[in-house]
């Protein structure tokens, strides 16, 4: 799995995780929902300065979205 699709997936499952609507995320971080939507299914491009944005829409630190990325990346190094 590469770091994007690890980004993008880990953005999924917090906002699944704190039972947040998609939506809701969007216009706290600034996009349409539209927007945000297309990001998160690779029909628009997540760029890195988007990435703040969004971790302060979901309440987390910055550091827990790619930390994580960070795990799989030395699992698949082991595997």
């Amino acid at each position: 799995m590469s770091t994007y699709d690890c980004i993008i997936n880990n953005i999924k499952r917090i906002i699944e995780e704190k039972g947040m609507k998609q939506v809701a995320i969007a216009e706290r971080a600034g996009f349409t929902a539209s927007e945000f939507s297309n990001m998160l299914n690779g029909r628009k491009l997540l760029r890195a300065e988007y990435i703040p944005k969004i971790a302060s829409a979901l309440g987390v630190d910055l550091n827990e979205i790619f930390n994580i990325c960070e795990e799989y990346k030395r699992e698949d190094k082991a595997s």
